[in-house]
Protein backbone atom coordinates (compact mmCIF):
# COMPACT_ATOMS: atom_id res chain seq x y z
CA UNK A 1 0.00 0.00 0.00
CA UNK A 2 2.10 2.93 -1.20
CA UNK A 3 2.24 6.06 0.90
CA UNK A 4 0.71 4.62 4.03
CA UNK A 5 2.32 4.56 7.45
CA UNK A 6 -0.58 3.73 9.76
CA UNK A 7 -0.54 0.89 12.24
CA UNK A 8 -3.35 -1.58 11.49
CA UNK A 9 -5.77 -2.22 14.32
CA UNK A 10 -7.37 -5.40 13.05
CA UNK A 11 -6.61 -8.21 10.65
CA UNK A 12 -8.03 -7.58 7.17
CA UNK A 13 -9.55 -11.05 6.84
CA UNK A 14 -11.46 -10.69 10.09
CA UNK A 15 -12.47 -7.14 9.18
CA UNK A 16 -14.04 -8.48 5.97
CA UNK A 17 -16.44 -10.77 7.86
CA UNK A 18 -20.06 -9.84 8.55
CA UNK A 19 -20.40 -8.11 11.91
CA UNK A 20 -21.72 -11.04 13.94
CA UNK A 21 -19.11 -13.44 12.56
CA UNK A 22 -16.35 -10.90 13.11
CA UNK A 23 -17.35 -10.26 16.71
CA UNK A 24 -17.61 -13.98 17.41
CA UNK A 25 -14.13 -14.64 16.04
CA UNK A 26 -12.53 -11.72 17.85
CA UNK A 27 -14.19 -12.77 21.12
CA UNK A 28 -12.54 -16.18 20.82
CA UNK A 29 -9.11 -14.78 20.02
CA UNK A 30 -6.40 -13.48 22.29
CA UNK A 31 -4.13 -10.63 21.29
CA UNK A 32 -0.65 -12.05 21.67
CA UNK A 33 2.76 -10.40 21.25
CA UNK A 34 5.06 -12.27 18.89
CA UNK A 35 8.81 -11.90 19.18
CA UNK A 36 11.29 -12.27 16.30
CA UNK A 37 12.75 -14.74 15.45
CA UNK A 38 10.55 -17.10 17.48
CA UNK A 39 9.61 -20.34 15.72
CA UNK A 40 5.86 -20.91 15.99
CA UNK A 41 5.90 -24.41 14.51
CA UNK A 42 8.11 -26.79 12.57
CA UNK A 43 7.32 -29.03 9.56
CA UNK A 44 5.46 -32.17 10.64
CA UNK A 45 4.08 -30.65 13.84
CA UNK A 46 0.40 -30.47 14.73
CA UNK A 47 -1.05 -27.00 14.53
CA UNK A 48 -2.37 -25.98 17.92
CA UNK A 49 -3.20 -22.37 17.05
CA UNK A 50 -4.27 -20.16 14.18
CA UNK A 51 -2.82 -16.67 13.88
CA UNK A 52 -4.42 -13.63 12.30
CA UNK A 53 -1.50 -11.15 12.42
CA UNK A 54 -2.22 -7.51 13.15
CA UNK A 55 1.20 -5.85 13.30
CA UNK A 56 3.46 -8.93 13.35
CA UNK A 57 4.87 -10.57 10.22
CA UNK A 58 5.22 -14.35 10.01
CA UNK A 59 7.39 -16.11 7.44
CA UNK A 60 6.36 -19.54 6.16
CA UNK A 61 9.33 -21.60 5.01
CA UNK A 62 9.83 -25.02 3.49
CA UNK A 63 12.97 -27.02 4.33
CA UNK A 64 15.59 -27.70 1.68
CA UNK A 65 18.39 -30.29 1.78
CA UNK A 66 21.42 -27.96 1.83
CA UNK A 67 20.11 -24.79 3.44
CA UNK A 68 17.92 -23.44 6.23
CA UNK A 69 15.03 -23.46 3.77
CA UNK A 70 13.27 -21.02 1.49
CA UNK A 71 10.35 -18.74 2.23
CA UNK A 72 7.09 -19.63 0.51
CA UNK A 73 4.87 -17.06 2.19
CA UNK A 74 5.01 -13.81 4.15
CA UNK A 75 1.88 -13.26 6.22
CA UNK A 76 0.84 -9.99 7.80
CA UNK A 77 -2.45 -8.27 8.51
CA UNK A 78 -3.75 -9.35 5.10
CA UNK A 79 -3.83 -13.05 5.95
CA UNK A 80 -3.76 -15.94 8.38
CA UNK A 81 -1.33 -18.63 9.52
CA UNK A 82 -2.71 -22.14 9.99
CA UNK A 83 -4.38 -22.71 6.61
CA UNK A 84 -4.08 -26.55 6.73
CA UNK A 85 -6.80 -26.47 9.40
CA UNK A 86 -9.17 -24.88 6.88
CA UNK A 87 -8.78 -28.09 4.87
CA UNK A 88 -9.26 -30.31 7.90
CA UNK A 89 -5.53 -31.14 8.14
CA UNK A 90 -3.92 -30.75 11.54
CA UNK A 91 -0.25 -31.20 10.56
CA UNK A 92 1.76 -28.48 8.81
CA UNK A 93 4.38 -29.11 6.10
CA UNK A 94 5.99 -25.71 6.76
CA UNK A 95 7.89 -23.83 9.43
CA UNK A 96 6.39 -20.63 10.85
CA UNK A 97 8.94 -18.01 11.95
CA UNK A 98 8.23 -14.54 13.32
CA UNK A 99 9.98 -12.13 10.97
CA UNK A 100 8.78 -8.86 12.48
CA UNK A 101 7.68 -8.54 16.13
CA UNK A 102 4.18 -7.32 16.80
CA UNK A 103 0.69 -8.34 17.77
CA UNK A 104 -1.41 -11.20 16.45
CA UNK A 105 -4.92 -12.45 17.06
CA UNK A 106 -4.55 -16.08 18.12
CA UNK A 107 -7.25 -18.74 18.41
CA UNK A 108 -6.86 -22.38 19.43
CA UNK A 109 -7.15 -25.00 16.69
CA UNK A 110 -10.25 -26.65 18.19
CA UNK A 111 -12.06 -23.34 18.67
CA UNK A 112 -11.15 -22.29 15.13
CA UNK A 113 -12.51 -25.54 13.71
CA UNK A 114 -15.79 -25.06 15.59
CA UNK A 115 -16.14 -21.51 14.26
CA UNK A 116 -15.37 -22.69 10.74
CA UNK A 117 -18.17 -25.28 10.91
CA UNK A 118 -20.66 -22.89 12.50
CA UNK A 119 -20.08 -19.84 10.28
CA UNK A 120 -20.55 -20.26 6.51
CA UNK A 121 -19.32 -16.72 5.85
CA UNK A 122 -16.01 -17.53 7.53
CA UNK A 123 -15.71 -20.70 5.46
CA UNK A 124 -16.41 -18.84 2.19
CA UNK A 125 -13.92 -16.11 3.02
CA UNK A 126 -11.13 -18.50 3.95
CA UNK A 127 -11.79 -20.68 0.88
CA UNK A 128 -11.17 -17.57 -1.23
CA UNK A 129 -8.07 -16.78 0.78
CA UNK A 130 -6.78 -20.30 0.16
CA UNK A 131 -7.23 -19.76 -3.56
CA UNK A 132 -5.17 -16.56 -3.33
CA UNK A 133 -2.40 -18.32 -1.42
CA UNK A 134 -2.33 -21.24 -3.87
CA UNK A 135 -2.09 -18.84 -6.80
CA UNK A 136 0.69 -16.85 -5.17
CA UNK A 137 2.60 -19.98 -4.23
CA UNK A 138 2.43 -21.31 -7.80
CA UNK A 139 3.68 -17.97 -9.09
CA UNK A 140 6.54 -17.84 -6.58
CA UNK A 141 7.84 -21.19 -7.87
CA UNK A 142 8.53 -19.73 -11.29
CA UNK A 143 9.78 -16.50 -9.73
CA UNK A 144 12.44 -18.30 -7.69
CA UNK A 145 13.57 -20.31 -10.70
CA UNK A 146 13.68 -17.67 -13.43
CA UNK A 147 13.90 -14.13 -12.03
CA UNK A 148 17.06 -12.24 -11.08
CA UNK A 149 17.92 -11.91 -7.40
CA UNK A 150 17.78 -8.11 -7.53
CA UNK A 151 14.24 -8.16 -8.95
CA UNK A 152 13.15 -10.73 -6.38
CA UNK A 153 14.68 -8.71 -3.55
CA UNK A 154 12.77 -5.64 -4.73
CA UNK A 155 9.59 -7.74 -4.71
CA UNK A 156 10.30 -9.02 -1.18
CA UNK A 157 10.94 -5.51 0.15
CA UNK A 158 7.72 -4.23 -1.37
CA UNK A 159 5.78 -7.13 0.13
CA UNK A 160 7.32 -6.42 3.53
CA UNK A 161 6.54 -2.72 3.29
CA UNK A 162 2.93 -3.46 2.35
CA UNK A 163 2.52 -5.57 5.49
CA UNK A 164 4.67 -3.50 7.86
CA UNK A 165 3.04 -0.21 6.74
CA UNK A 166 6.39 1.54 7.02
CA UNK A 167 9.22 2.58 4.71
CA UNK A 168 11.75 1.51 7.35
CA UNK A 169 12.27 -2.11 8.34
CA UNK A 170 14.85 -4.36 9.94
CA UNK A 171 15.53 -7.64 8.14
CA UNK A 172 18.62 -9.67 8.94
CA UNK A 173 20.82 -11.25 6.30
CA UNK A 174 19.57 -14.63 7.48
CA UNK A 175 15.95 -13.69 6.85
CA UNK A 176 16.68 -12.13 3.47
CA UNK A 177 18.54 -15.30 2.48
CA UNK A 178 15.51 -17.34 3.60
CA UNK A 179 13.14 -15.09 1.66
CA UNK A 180 15.17 -15.33 -1.53
CA UNK A 181 16.52 -18.87 -1.25
CA UNK A 182 20.10 -17.68 -1.88
CA UNK A 183 23.32 -17.46 0.09
CA UNK A 184 24.09 -14.39 2.19
CA UNK A 185 26.68 -13.22 -0.36
CA UNK A 186 23.91 -13.06 -2.95
CA UNK A 187 21.78 -11.00 -0.59
CA UNK A 188 24.61 -8.51 -0.07
CA UNK A 189 25.22 -8.15 -3.79
CA UNK A 190 21.54 -7.58 -4.58
CA UNK A 191 21.05 -5.09 -1.74
CA UNK A 192 24.13 -3.09 -2.77
CA UNK A 193 22.83 -3.02 -6.34
CA UNK A 194 19.46 -1.57 -5.26
CA UNK A 195 21.21 0.92 -3.00
CA UNK A 196 23.50 2.14 -5.78
CA UNK A 197 20.42 2.78 -7.89
CA UNK A 198 19.06 4.99 -5.11
CA UNK A 199 16.05 2.79 -4.41
CA UNK A 200 16.87 1.81 -0.82
CA UNK A 201 19.25 2.56 2.03
CA UNK A 202 20.74 -0.55 3.58
CA UNK A 203 23.02 -0.93 6.60
CA UNK A 204 23.40 -3.91 8.94
CA UNK A 205 19.87 -5.14 8.32
CA UNK A 206 18.25 -1.70 8.55
CA UNK A 207 16.47 -1.01 5.27
CA UNK A 208 14.70 2.17 4.20
CA UNK A 209 12.77 2.33 0.95
CA UNK A 210 13.54 5.77 -0.48
CA UNK A 211 11.96 5.53 -3.94
CA UNK A 212 8.96 3.20 -4.00
CA UNK A 213 7.84 3.87 -7.60
CA UNK A 214 11.28 3.01 -8.98
CA UNK A 215 11.54 0.00 -6.65
CA UNK A 216 8.25 -1.26 -8.09
CA UNK A 217 9.67 -0.80 -11.57
CA UNK A 218 12.77 -2.81 -10.55
CA UNK A 219 10.72 -5.66 -9.07
CA UNK A 220 9.66 -8.65 -11.12
CA UNK A 221 6.11 -8.73 -12.45
CA UNK A 222 5.15 -11.26 -9.77
CA UNK A 223 4.74 -8.47 -7.20
CA UNK A 224 1.99 -6.71 -9.11
CA UNK A 225 0.37 -9.99 -10.12
CA UNK A 226 0.19 -11.16 -6.48
CA UNK A 227 -1.26 -7.83 -5.38
CA UNK A 228 -3.86 -7.92 -8.15
CA UNK A 229 -4.86 -11.50 -7.31
CA UNK A 230 -5.53 -10.57 -3.69
CA UNK A 231 -7.48 -7.46 -4.68
CA UNK A 232 -9.59 -9.22 -7.30
CA UNK A 233 -10.53 -12.15 -5.04
CA UNK A 234 -10.68 -10.57 -1.57
CA UNK A 235 -11.07 -6.86 -2.22
CA UNK A 236 -8.81 -3.79 -2.09
CA UNK A 237 -6.82 -2.76 1.00
CA UNK A 238 -8.61 -0.52 3.50
CA UNK A 239 -6.20 2.45 2.98
CA UNK A 240 -6.25 4.38 6.25
CA UNK A 241 -9.68 3.13 7.31
CA UNK A 242 -10.08 2.54 11.04
CA UNK A 243 -12.41 -0.14 12.38
CA UNK A 244 -15.52 0.98 14.21
CA UNK A 245 -15.63 0.45 17.98
CA UNK A 246 -17.40 -2.88 17.50
CA UNK A 247 -14.31 -4.10 15.65
CA UNK A 248 -12.02 -3.38 18.58
CA UNK A 249 -9.56 -5.96 19.84
CA UNK A 250 -9.34 -7.66 23.23
CA UNK A 251 -6.76 -6.41 25.70
CA UNK A 252 -3.27 -7.72 24.84
CA UNK A 253 -1.58 -10.14 27.20
CA UNK A 254 1.59 -8.53 28.64
CA UNK A 255 4.65 -10.24 27.20
CA UNK A 256 6.79 -9.70 30.29
CA UNK A 257 4.57 -11.80 32.51
CA UNK A 258 4.55 -14.90 30.33
CA UNK A 259 6.84 -17.56 28.93
CA UNK A 260 7.69 -18.37 25.27
CA UNK A 261 5.60 -16.56 22.71
CA UNK A 262 3.36 -19.33 21.45
CA UNK A 263 2.85 -21.24 24.66
CA UNK A 264 2.31 -18.24 26.87
CA UNK A 265 -0.40 -16.57 24.94
CA UNK A 266 -2.69 -18.95 23.12
CA UNK A 267 -5.29 -21.26 24.50
CA UNK A 268 -5.49 -24.60 22.79
CA UNK A 269 -9.18 -24.06 22.14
Amino acid sequence: MPGTSYAPTVNRLLAALPRNDRLSMIARCEVVPLVAPDVLFQPGERLRHVHFPVTALISLATPTPRSAGVEVGLIGDEGMVGTPLVLGIAVTPLAGIVQRPGMSLCIGAAAFTRELKARPALRRLLDRYLFVRMTQLARSTGCTRYHLVEARLARCLLMTQDRAHSNAMHITHEFLALMLGVRRAGVTKAAISLQRLGLIRYSRGDIVIVDRPRLEAAACACYGADRDTYRDVLGPPPATRRPRPDRGLPTPIPAASKGPAVERNARSG
